[in-house]
């Protein structure tokens, strides 16, 4: 027997999930929710084997929702149901973790078979949407790449990683208008219409995240090597700092930003940076895992640990995970980071 919750806001709606798929008897409907907040509690009291869920809920935020719940319920089955056949909206939910997603105007028979596909543990795409998605037009190269100020990319970043406006306020240190103002000159900028555009804009170009160098200061004519450099710490401001200093030195260098692990493995997965900068001690685990993480997706960068207190565990422990070094944040003037550099340009 599998049990299902069932999320919309409207509750017509939900009575025509309910009745599409209580005629399958190995279907037992255990809830109902329609918003964000009773889903958290009803997914923690009920623990369901599949959720049948239309993202477009009041306090609900698709993507960092969809990850966390799929972080916190690794076995679940997510099958999106939703009138929206917008792509980038379909491949940003896949990619975040749903297990399907199923269109609302198709027939009710084709909703008994997504759910049976996706409990099967098959992926579930509705028939109108599969040409379109494989028809998808290719990513447009970098040249073309629109011209996004710090803030832009800023912005972009903490909405790739799923934060909803509340959270990149308090991120950017703005009020939340002032962050509804920025995302629509964003959207205006990348030529999307919706925070889950620009989120699968970002996934497929991420490259557009990246700082050069000549942006973070005036060029020295005496470095002229590209280099894709990955920074990762989880104060904003030492991150720029860092940057600029970097910047400074390399001004053809691509400078890439992440806050935690997370962050870091995506934009890895992404990119295969030269070098990575990792403070030892973030917010969701320290930068030793992190550095062995990064080591796994791509062997050939140079990781270089960074930390206010180093000590010999700590180098001990960074060298075993791959690190080629652990440096006091305190001695990272202009001259070491050079050194880092040519070290990792060989």
């Amino acid at each position: 027997m599998c049990d299902a919750l069932l999320a919309d806001d409207h509750a017509v709606v939900r009575a025509g999930l309910r009745k599409a798929m209580e005629s399958d008897s190995a279907i037992r409907i255990v809830g109902e929710v329609g918003d964000g907040k009773s889903l958290e509690q009803s997914l923690d009291r009920l623990r369901p084997d599949l959720l049948v869920i239309d993202v477009a809920m009041p306090e609900f935020e698709p993507i960092s929702a969809i990850r966390r719940i799929k972080n916190l319920y690794p076995q679940i089955k997510i099958l999106v149901v939703s009138a929206y056949d917008d792509e980038a909206y379909v491949v940003g939910l896949l990619e975040a973790g749903v297990d399907g997603y199923h269109l609302k105007d198709q027939p009710l028979s084709d909703l008994q078979l997504a759910v049976q596909r996706v409990l099967s543990g098959e992926r579930w795409i509705s028939s109108p949407l599969i040409d379109r998605l494989l028809h998808r037009r290719p990513a447009s190269s970098a040249t073309n790449l629109p011209p996004l100020t710090r803030r832009q990319r800023e912005l972009l970043r903490l909405i790739s990683q799923g934060c909803d406006n509340r959270k990149i306020s308090q991120a950017m240190e703005l009020s939340v208008k002032t962050v509804e103002n920025h995302l629509t000159g964003l959207y205006r900028v990348l030529g999307v219409d919706s925070r889950l555009e620009a989120m699968n804009y970002a996934v497929h170009h991420p490259e557009v995240l990246a700082v050069s160098g000549r942006e973070t200061e005036e060029p020295d004519p005496s470095s002229e090597s590209a280099i894709q450099i990955l920074v990762v710490d989880d104060s904003s401001r030492y991150r720029q700092q860092l940057c600029r200093l970097i910047g400074k030195t390399c001004p053809s260098s691509q400078l890439y930003e992440a806050e935690d692990t997370a962050e870091a493995v995506r934009l890895a997965e992404r990119i295969r940076p030269r070098l990575a900068l990792v403070d030892v001690v973030l917010t969701d685990e320290d930068g030793i895992q992190c550095a062995r993480r990064l080591k796994t997706i791509a062997p050939s960068t140079r990781i270089v640990l960074i930390s206010a207190y180093p000590d010999r565990e700590f180098r001990r422990l960074g060298l075993a995970a791959g690190a080629v070094a652990l440096l006091d944040k305190k001695d990272l003037d202009a001259a070491a980071v050079r050194q880092v550099l040519e070290d990792a340009l060989g």
